[in-house]
């Protein structure tokens, strides 16, 4: 595996609204094309923040202008922005975009993260349908939640099984002012009507001692339908990150394999599977060489070989935010991370990130090719 192409999909404006873009993810359409979504805001996390959308037909060497396609909804008579976009698509042309709504009138001026309680603000999972390969979008829907997931996180684009059900990844969250102990979950939930309703959520990680949290969930489909996720792991007691972990899942997110360790820390990325069942798994090493890095497994719940590791980017400069192993709190400050990798018509596989200063922050790519692809 090799880095043949590098290059940047949105650069920030200092001092603006784009300031900082982050959180990026990328779709491979049927037709070829590819469509780049993040967040952008004068922070990471602030009122201001929307997403925003660009294309690219060429298979990554080139992007469009970035667009700001989506309304910000009003849910239950609130003022709220958009924290996180995901798009999947389900049918030629026929997309869905799923986002992560954050409630900004609850409690005003509050950041995101509670660093009192382990609460979070108010949020909700809306969904939007295309059926013009996402150049218009019908209006927000949003996803009822049980009482037990408390504001809801968004991990991952939603995934198609083989059946065509839909899997949706979420994260359970407290309450803003709850000072309770936390015991944070991870569950999928599924449809099978094209996301119009949703069954009830189904473990896909948990300790019920509340010691470790399973954050960030990533997952991806393989060619045999089996569904392998990829878990940041945090020990609350030791009060720090653990190795990313691994559960496979052979029918289709309702049983899951026990946790298996990866050797290596910290931060999974959404994993790019081929047509072949080769899977690439880019990950953030945040505490140690402060890089993002990428191995390949020869399946799903293969071994990823260590000769195949390449080094995407390097924090020149780490501050000690960079380093600091303070759980949640961190997302506000970290400027580099969140790699998300996808495969490519011709074989290759791109993986987007983004990367800069606490004060400026750019969407990045990478191009990884293989051998006897």
């Amino acid at each position: 595996m090799q880095i043949i192409d590098t290059g940047m999909i949105s650069r920030s404006a200092p001092g603006t609204d784009r300031a900082n873009l982050t959180f990026p993810a990328v779709v491979c359409l049927v037709d070829g094309t590819l469509m780049a979504t993040w967040h952008s805001g004068t922070t990471k996390d602030g009122d201001d923040e929307t997403i925003e959308v660009s294309r690219s037909s060429d298979h990554g060497k080139t992007w469009s202008a970035p667009e700001r396609p989506f309304s910000i909804p009003i849910l239950n008579d609130l003022r709220g922005t958009i924290k996180i976009c995901y798009m999947t698509e389900i049918a030629p042309g026929r997309l869905i975009a799923a986002a992560m709504w954050v409630d900004r009138e609850s409690y005003p001026g509050k950041n995101l993260f509670n660093p009192d309680t382990e609460g979070c603000l108010p949020m909700a999972i809306i969904l939007a349908d295309s059926y013009d390969n996402g150049v218009t979008w019908l209006p927000w829907r949003e996803v009822p939640m049980p009482d037990d997931i408390g504001p809801p996180s968004l991990t991952n684009p939603m995934m198609q099984l083989k059946d065509g059900t839909l899997a949706m990844s979420i994260e359970s969250n407290k309450h803003y002012d709850d000072a309770s102990k936390w015991y944070q979950k991870v569950v999928l939930m599924h449809s099978t009507d094209e996301g119009r309703t949703w069954g009830e959520p189904v473990i896909a990680g948990f300790d019920p001692t509340g010691r470790i949290f399973n954050w960030d969930q990533r997952a991806a489909v393989a060619p045999d339908g089996r569904i392998g996720t990829f878990l940041w792991t945090y020990d609350t007691e030791a009060e720090t990150y653990l190795n990313i972990h691994r559960r496979i899942s052979a029918d289709g997110g309702r049983t899951w394999s026990e946790a298996e360790d990866l050797g290596v820390t910290d931060q999974a990325a959404h994993p790019a599977v081929l047509p072949d069942g080769r899977t690439i798994l880019a990950w953030v090493d945040r505490f140690h060489t402060q890089s993002i890095r990428a191995r390949l497994a020869p399946a799903i719940d293969g071994a990823f070989d260590p000769d195949s590791e390449v080094v995407l980017y390097t924090h020149q400069a780490p501050t000690e935010d960079d380093t600091d192993q303070t759980g949640a709190l961190g997302f506000s400050v970290w400027s580099f991370g969140l790699p998300y990798a996808e495969t490519l018509p011709d074989g290759d596989v791109l993986v987007v990130y983004y990367a800069g200063t606490e004060t400026a922050m750019d969407i990045h790519w990478a191009r990884l090719a293989f051998d006897g692809k």
